[in-house]
């Protein structure tokens, strides 16, 4: 990191969000969103209510810290195996991390199909659940490379489901059923 990132790293660890807001470190770049709606909450709390309590921590709002990147952001919903992280602390090291998922926004659809999908795939975080309430589908990526042949760490497998259509999850062992996830 560069002594800018080093500073752009200390105003976000010192900065005072208001109520309602999210805000995230992206690559350097400080983004604060409004809180989220209802059918994300939906969406999420219907993720969470599926999978298992005694094997996997559950953690929304949750800071995550990538190797080689200037960003700390935070997925919707972080899915880490128990005993995967000890102790207190802000934030949980990418590679912790078994499931990523984001919920998408009108605002946020770039940075979850994308910015967030290579920084994900170069965590590595095994498995992005991208959930598109406004398009109405799941887009589940797997398999995380190191980079492409441009130099951009990506995903092997990417399968893009409707809302409706189960989703399954081999590495938390379970199928997502997506029947009660909402649309915009």
């Amino acid at each position: 990191m560069t002594a800018i990132d080093d500073r752009v790293t200390g105003i976000f660890e010192n900065l005072e969000v208001p109520e309602g807001v999210k805000a995230e470190l992206i690559r350097g770049e400080i983004v604060m969103t409004a809180g989220p709606d209802m059918v994300h909450n939906w969406i999420v709390e219907a993720i969470v209510d599926q999978i298992p309590r005694a094997r996997w921590h559950r953690l929304q709002t949750q800071d995550v810290a990538f190797p080689r990147e200037a960003g700390e952001p935070q997925p919707d919903l972080v899915v880490i195996e128990r005993g995967a992280v000890e102790g207190p602390g802000r934030l949980i090291p990418a590679p912790a991390v078994t499931v990523a998922v984001e919920v998408v926004s009108r605002t946020s659809a770039h940075r979850d199909y994308h910015v967030k999908r290579e920084m994900y795939a170069g965590g590595p975080i095994p498995v992005y659940l991208i959930v598109d309430p406004i398009k109405g589908q799941c887009v589940l990526l797997t398999e995380p490379m190191a980079s492409t042949a441009s130099g951009v760490p990506d995903y092997w497998s990417e399968r893009t489901t409707k809302f409706g259509d189960p989703i399954p999850l081999e590495r938390l062992g379970i199928t997502l059923d997506t029947g009660d996830f909402g649309t915009l």
